[in-house]
This record gives structure tokens, sequence and C-alpha cells, in this order.
């Protein structure tokens, strides 16, 4: 197994991006590969850590000109060690991550931890991995990128590249490979046609700043009869529904929407994009979508804007009034400045920059393998934790930890789909489902689920499903992981006898919202998948609204239903087993501290239809406790360096299932 730690810092958007991209990209190219992402900074040192996360966040966000100082970090380590206050006090936590894992190479997309390694192996003969830096400026690299020696830098642009050369890099270490962004831009695609007379100029409105002033915004860019808008709102559900009144009977050309994962779609699909000069500047130009920034706060975002001006893909105006006028002057004389702006686009984008760092990645393994096989970290190492990740038989029968009702930020959950992926595969789950909710739009209570932002929205429905497939290759990929897509719809009355929440699991397409029970559970076994009853009884353990409604008519829902949840979350359903009625137990996940709650264990093959058939049939299942015996209460999982435990997730293979799901221990704190 060739193994990759890319080291982050998220002061802010980039950093975490371009590690985030760079990992799915080297996995995407070789199965053999695995790639780990740590934050030093976030997770290294207790409060110490926490508080300097937090100082350069509220640096950047409130006081850019002092956050630029310390952007700007001098040449020497000591130097740095001065400006970062405490610095040198993450070099032992970092000592002892590389001690542990051994990695073939290390990723950075930070300046710090190329002069920390430097410290590290100042007493050491040789460094035994290959360090490659990938710099997330826009124009101009500081010294601190580049004066802790490393073997390659990959830069965005040749305008980064030559602050390299004049600081003394070697040529041959330059690498102008591009931002690395998702690697979703590098699939093929024909670029969106130049607008013509009879057809409509398509302009994407990212709303991130001036929220208060989107709505006149709005009305500008409309008073151009041939302008088509679609605002994405993220996750203001107040500011969606105010945008949402205001174009009412202009549907045909406005659309609003709420949060997406979608971008590089959208971006695509649009002639040119309104956005803060943040990551979508990147984004834009991997995209080919000309950009017009209407603000920016940090000295990153202020480079990020003069870059789009040097390099002629858009323009920078300081109102958002002044974005309507710039789309008008854009468009106008046959899109003149609009088709200058494309053609700038196409000599610098770089949509394919993750898959092809990767690719250096990956080469100099290669290249470095054999070498490395007599080379040490330390002369004292212990024995490597790193083992190879097993191939799984899904022919034999195995004991398979699953849980079937998962919340993502799609409707109310903390964390986003790849989040979850990770978070589920990294503590060795065999099988889960992603069960956001979709409220029925005839209820009172489901429009205003919807209106708040708490469930799918209709227009998110066919969003949901690309983005669960596509990290549903990637879950078995990287840890042989099934992932289920599936859906809790909710039919919520104003009592608990009137409300039932059911949940379809293992969904090939959307089912209409707007169905009767019945009908739903009909739809859902017409795809193969199960209908479950969901968290049916009175819970005792968690606040909520009680959802009744199958419960009180269990002899006409039950020869309709595929299993009842005997325990969801904390409660025990015992009235199920009484019953003796088919059950599954779920977390009903919304945040990290949910995982410690009741699942589903079954003894069958690893595989979709074998599981569902055991659900069905109520045979080979069971229920546990799940319990984390690796982590203390509260702390990371993967990173708890206070209590000097090893991560125990990173790179390593799967924990067995004994020991690993039935262990008791205290809950964690609120």
């Amino acid at each position: 197994m060739k193994k990759i730690l890319i080291l982050t810092a998220g002061f802010d958007d980039g950093h975490n991006a371009a590690a985030r991209n760079l990992r799915d990209a080297i996995e995407l190219l070789d199965e053999d590969a695995r790639a780990e992402i740590f934050d030093l900074f976030a997770d290294g040192r207790g409060a110490f850590s926490t508080l300097f996360h937090k100082t350069c966040l509220s640096l950047a966000q409130y006081a850019p000109i002092l956050w630029n100082g310390l952007r700007a970090v001098p040449d020497e380590t000591a130097a740095m060690e001065r400006q970062f206050g405490g610095f040198a006090r993450m070099h032992d936590p970092l000592e002892k991550i590389l001690l542990e894992t051994q990695p073939d190479c290390v990723v950075s997309t930070s300046p710090a931890y190329g002069h920390l390694i430097q410290r590290i192996f100042r007493s050491h003969r040789e460094r035994p991995f290959r360090l490659v830096t990938v710099i997330t400026e826009s124009l101009a690299a500081s010294p601190a990128w580049f004066r802790a020696p490393g073997d390659y830098f990959c830069v965005a642009n040749e305008t980064v590249a030559d602050s390299l050369r004049v600081g003394g890099v070697p040529e041959a270490k330059i690498k102008p490979l591009g931002f690395p962004v998702s690697p979703e831009f590098a699939r093929p695609k024909t670029d969106l046609p130049g607008p013509t007379v009879n057809a409509p100029r398509r302009v994407l409105y990212l709303v991130h700043s001036g929220k208060k002033k989107t709505g006149k915004a709005v009305d500008r860019l409309l008073e151009q009869s041939d302008v088509h808008v679609t605002v994405v709102a993220g996750r203001d559900a107040e500011l969606k529904a105010k945008l949402s009144d205001r174009v009412r009977g202009e549907e045909k050309r406005v659309q609003i929407l709420g949060w997406t994962n979608q971008l590089p779609e959208l971006l695509r699909a649009h002639h040119v994009v309104i956005a803060k000069a943040g990551l979508a500047v990147h984004e834009a130009i991997a995209a080919r979508c000309p950009i017009i920034v209407n603000h920016f706060d940090t000295s990153q975002e202020e480079a990020n804007a003069r870059l789009v001006e040097k390099s002629g893909i858009g323009a920078v105006v300081e109102k958002n009034r002044e974005a309507a006028e710039m789309v008008e002057q854009a468009f106008d004389n046959r899109a003149e400045i609009w088709n200058d702006w494309r053609r700038n686009l196409r000599k610098i984008s770089r949509p394919d920059a993750a898959l092809r760092i990767a690719e250096l990645v990956l080469g100099e393994i290669e290249n470095d393998r054999p070498a490395r096989k007599v080379a040490r970290l330390f002369d004292a190492a212990p024995e490597r934790v790193m083992r190879s990740t097993p191939k799984i038989n899904g022919s034999h029968p195995q004991m398979l930890l699953c849980d079937f009702h998962i919340h993502t930020n799609y409707s109310d959950g903390k964390l986003s789909v790849p989040e979850i992926i990770d978070f589920y595969g990294e503590r060795g789950f065999d099988c889960i489902c992603i069960t956001d909710h979709l409220a029925d739009p005839r209820r009172l209570l489901g429009r205003i689920s919807e209106l708040a932002n708490l469930t799918l929205g209709p227009d998110q429905v066919e969003e949901y499903f690309t983005v669960i497939e596509r990290e549903r290759q990637r879950a078995w990929r990287r840890y042989q992981m099934l992932v289920m897509t599936g859906i809790e719809f909710n039919k919520d009355g104003y009592t608990s006898k009137t409300s039932a929440h059911l949940l379809g699991i293992d969904l090939k397409a959307p089912v209409d919202a707007a169905l009767d029970i019945p009908e739903t559970i009909a739809k859902i076994h017409e795809q193969g998948g199960l209908a479950v009853a969901s968290h049916p009884h009175i819970m005792k353990s968690e606040w909520g609204k009680n959802t009744l409604y199958l419960w009180e008519n269990q002899e006409k829902f039950a020869p309709l239903l595929d299993a009842w949840e005997i325990a969801n979350r904390n409660n025990i359903f015992n009235d199920i087993g009484l019953k003796r009625l088919p059950f599954i137990a779920n977390s009903d996940f919304h945040k990290p501290k949910h995982i410690y709650s009741w699942k589903t264990l079954i003894h069958c093959q690893k595989d979709a239809e074998a599981i569902k058939d055991c659900v069905r049939r109520n045979e080979h299942v069971a229920i546990t406790l799940y319990r984390d015996f690796a982590a203390a209460p509260g702390k990371s999982l993967r990173h708890s360096f206070d209590s000097q435990i090893t991560p125990p997730n990173l790179f390593q293979e799967r924990l067995p299932l004994v020991g690993r799901a039935a262990v008791e221990t205290k809950l964690p704190a609120e």
C-alpha cells in the first residue's frame, strides 16, 4: 500500500480544499494508494491549538492587514516561531505522527510544515520520504513557502512560479500544475456555447456577503430581459425564502437554490458567475466560467481578485449593484468582453490540476520505493503501525456492522456526505444508508421544514442521489464499505398520533414526497428497497416529537413494512420485540456524538441484496450498542495526542468486530 500523508492548516478554505481534492485524486488514480489528511493546528495540542486556530481565523476575517503580516513570514524558521507564537510546540506531535505512520510521501498545503519537518530532521542524515509542497497563493509566494527544503513545489500559475525562481528555487523543483480543485472539474464536458441573440445569458450568483442587498442586485440583473439568474443562497433559509417571494412571477428566469454540492456542474452551465474572491475564483478558472468578484476580505482573497483582473478572466466591482452593470457590459457588442474573458480562461484553466499533482506524488513514490525498503525514520523506531488493508471477500458470510439511518447537511445533519463517508469508514462500518429528510409538501409542517432548510428541497433530490452515488464508489474503494441511498419520508401532522416517519433504504431513484404512505411503500418496493418504520414508539431518552401513526395503525402497516426500528439512538422500543415484528437498530445520526448509540449487526455476505434479504426475513439480525474504546469521550478519534494515543485509523487496517462495537464505555459529554 502506498501511503501519503497530506498536511493542512484550516485557516482558510484554500488549504483544506487543496488537501481534500488531492486525497480524492490520489485514490482515484491508484486503488493501492491511501491518503490521509491531518491538520496539526486543529488537532495537535489541546487548548493552545484551538486558541491558535481560532485566532488565525479571526485575524483573517476581521484584521486582514495584520493577518497579511503574519502570512508574509520572514525567511528564517526562528522568525516564524516568533511570528506564530508557540510554533515549536507543534514539533513533537508531528514527529510522533511521522514516526508512527512512516509515510512514503508527505504533501503539505501550508508553509509551516516544511519548516517543522526541517527541524525534525535537522539531526538526521536524510528525510526518508518525499516532500511535495502545494502552494495555494494566487500571485506570489512568500519565502515561508520555499525556504524549507522540499522535493517539489506545485504552484497555481506561472506568476507564482516566477516568485519561486526569483527566490532561488531550482527550476526542476517548480511544477506549475494549477490549483487543485475537485477532480469533478476534470470530467470531460464541452464548454457552454457563447451567448447568442436568441439565447439567454445565464448568470450564477453565489451569495457569500452583502446578503441584505442581494435582492436589489437580483432585481438589477433581471432588468436585462435576456438574463436568466441562478442564485445559490447557501444555508440561509431566511434569505432563500425572501428571495423566492421577491422573484415570484419570474420563475422562468430565476432559480433560487439553497446549499448545493454541485458547484462544478453549475459553473459549467452558466456564462458568468458573481462571487466572493475565495475558492470560487479557482473553481471558476477550472470551469472556464468568467467571474465578477463582488467582495473580498483577506489578503488571500485580495490576491485572488487581483489575479482575476491581471489574467483578464473577469472583473472586480466594489458594490453589488455594479455587478449587474458589468454583466451588461460583458454581453454588449456581441459579447465582445465576455469572449475575451473566455479566451483568456482557456489559456490558464487547468481543471485536472489535482490529478496532475496526484500523478507527481504517486510517481515519486514509485521512483523512491527501491531505496526506501531499508530506510527507517529513526534508529529506534517501534513496530510500524501501518499494514495493508485486507482484501474483503464478499462471497463469504461475515458479521457486518450497519447503520441505516443517517442525516447529512442536505437536511438537518452537521456533516456533509463526504464527511459522513470518512466518519463511518474510519470506524470500520460495513454498510450505511444515508437517509435525509424529505417532507410531504401537502402538509403545513412539511412546507415549514423545507423553508427552514431542515429537509431536502425538491430541487435538491436529484443532486442528492448523484452525490451519494459518487461517494458510494469512493467508500468502497477506500474503506470497503457499502453505501446505500435512502430517504426519511416525513409525514408530520399536528399530533404524534397523526405523524409518521418512514425510511426508504437502498433507493435507486427519487420517490414523490406527496404520495400517501401505502403508495410510498409500494414505490420503495418497486426499486427493491426496504420500507422501515422510523422511531415508531414513544422516545424517552431524546427530545423530539413522537411519530406514532404507524404504530397506532400497525394492523394496516405491519404487512407492508419490511422492518421496524426496535432501537433509535439511545431508545429501546420493547413493544416491537413483544409483538415479534422484524427489526433493525439505528443511530438516527445528526452529529458526531450520535455515533455512540444502537446499531444493527447482520451475519451475511457483504452485499446489498444479501443484507436486505436478511432484514426482510429477520434472520441473522442482532443489535449492539456501539462504543468506541480507542478514543476518550470528547476527544478526537484520529489524533488524540494529549493522552498520547497513536491515531488508530491513520493508514491502519480495520479493527476486528469483537471489541470494536460491543465494548461498553461512558457516553461522551454534551
